[in-house]
């Protein structure tokens, strides 16, 4: 029984590294002990040729950052037209009763035009939001995982990706909340503003500098979860890809097969994101367009089934933008010829401690 339940327990990105650390020896004494340390050590010995920069260096931190920027910024405008929906399901479902009569109510009143409401604030906020998402989460993951050591850095890598991702979404949220503010006045409020050099000044003026961060705390609420499970089931869906699915190991694949893995990866990841961080999305909205309500008064009166109104369009959005972010983040490494580290592999002092290896 345990045979047959075993395989599948350990599909689970998450499973615990105790019973992964069993698993991996037994899987390894199959295994030719010096293959892995053949593969790293080509692997270190093309690094110095192909590679622009140092892994944890200011310029790859840099780059990472400008990767974070492209892939956050292009996507999240691109699909303006289904966030602006969403959000007015969100705040007005009695209006807005579906995805298509969304649309369709959007577009009788405000002509095609009307779609693109909010795009300004949209790629600026989630510009600076990826900036600091992807580049401190390089950051973040390299400083812990030299704080736990090379062996703890593998037993609990799940948990290094959630600490670092959350840690680098704290940042990008304050840098997100005040374009975000600003979006969703311009979104969901008819006549308030219809560009951003018209919101700007008139939130200033009616509620001074509150009014751009007062969403900070629900946006903390949605995005840092939501990262959590964004990187964290990545990392693994991608460890997980190339050991069952893959037919060769990564370092044998072409750069667009890597890139293919990535977005499969990233749409996986993507479908939990939403599923995740949704509750707390609706709050985000409800409040930006209401004055002087808290985020457990919004939450009090939309209920549990009207934090959940708007998520099978906020599956797709955030399906399809997550795995074309991980996609254009992972392109920009390979553009400027950043280090890509292979998934992670046992280290072999762990492996001489489990008598893996003579």
């Amino acid at each position: 029984m345990f045979s047959s339940i075993a395989p599948l327990a350990r599909l689970n990105p998450f499973y615990a590294p105790h019973f992964q650390l069993v698993q991996d020896g037994v899987r390894k004494r199959a295994e030719p002990a010096e293959a892995p340390t053949t593969r790293r050590s080509l692997a270190a010995a093309s690094a110095a040729e192909e590679y622009s920069c140092e892994y944890g260096s200011l310029k790859f931190y840099a780059l990472c950052g400008v990767g974070g920027v492209l892939s956050c910024g292009l996507t999240h405008t691109a699909v303006v037209p289904l966030d602006l929906v969403k959000c007015r399901m969100q705040v007005d479902p009695q209006k807005y009763k579906s995805i298509f009569n969304g649309f369709s109510v959007t577009v009788k009143e405000d002509g095609v035009r009307g779609l693109a409401k909010g795009w300004a604030p949209t790629f600026i906020g989630y510009s600076m939001q990826g900036l600091c998402k992807f580049g401190f989460y390089e950051v973040f993951k390299i400083l812990y995982g030299n704080m736990l050591g090379e062996e703890n850095a593998y037993l609990w890598r799940t948990s290094l990706y959630l600490a670092a991702s959350a840690s680098a979404e704290f940042f990008a949220d304050i840098a997100l909340a005040p374009m975000e503010a600003a979006k969703v006045r311009i979104q969901t409020q008819p006549g308030y503003a219809n560009t951003l050099r018209q919101a700007v000044p008139k939130m200033f003026g009616e509620e001074g500098i509150w009014a751009f961060y007062k969403g900070v705390a629900p946006l903390w609420m949605r995005q840092i979860p939501y990262t959590m499970m964004k990187f964290a089931c990545f990392e693994r869906t991608v460890e997980a890809l190339y050991k069952y699915v893959v037919p060769k190991p990564r370092s044998e694949c072409t750069k667009g097969e890597q890139l293919v893995v990535t977005f499969v990866a990233g749409y996986i990841a993507g479908v939990f994101c939403a599923i995740v961080s949704h509750p707390a999305d609706s709050v985000v909205s409800v409040l930006n367009k209401e004055k002087g309500s808290s985020a457990s008064q919004v939450l009090m009166r939309l209920g549990f089934k009207g934090v959940w109104k708007g998520l099978f369009a906020r599956i797709i959005m955030i399906g399809t933008l997550t795995a074309l972010q991980w996609f254009i983040y992972d392109s920009v490494k390979v553009y400027f010829r950043l280090p890509r580290p292979p998934p992670p592999e046992m280290p072999e002092s762990l492996k001489k401690k489990l008598g893996l290896t003579e």
